[in-house]
């Protein structure tokens, strides 16, 4: 499934497409259906087809890792040969330093009822955008002003 989304990444128009082979068993999941192998293989040219008819995305994001972690770090540079920033949501606690090295964007940690989700000061993910020297800006504060109350 694919959706265009204005708030997973901040100040960006998002692509966001969900990865089905899901490894992680996150309490509460939102998308279960997403641990077994359905829909489409994701390739290059669905990619191209995908941002070609969502005029406007300036960022391509990955909702989930899938099982083949060398074959999304492929993807991943194709979309970002394509100019787009690339992004990847991953319930894993860490991930790879190639995965650093690969997105614009990464979000870690796996979803906790009893923490809450992004948008609350009490979650335990993190949202990270990857600077071009390599470090890593903590983007989650930006969410909580869109949860506190419930």
């Amino acid at each position: 499934m694919t959706s265009v989304v204005a708030e997973e990444i901040p100040d960006r128009v998002t692509l966001a497409v969900d990865i089905s082979q899901c490894r992680g068993h996150c309490e509460g999941c939102h998308s279960p259906f997403l641990r077994e192998d359905v829909g489409e293989e994701l390739t290059e040219a669905i990619i191209d087809a995908l941002v070609d008819d969502n005029f406007g995305v300036d960022c391509f994001l990955f909702l989930g890792e899938g099982s083949d972690p060398d074959r999304l770090l492929s993807l991943a540079a194709h979309v970002r040969s394509k100019g787009m920033a690339v992004a990847l949501y991953s319930g894993r606690e860490a991930v790879p330093d190639s995965f650093w090295a690969a997105f614009d964007y990464l979000k870690i940690g796996p979803y906790r009822p009893s923490c809450g989700p992004l948008n609350k000061p009490t979650t335990n993910q993190r949202l990270y955008r990857i600077l071009p020297d390599g470090s890593r800006e903590d983007m989650t504060p930006r969410f909580w002003h869109r949860g506190i109350s419930g």
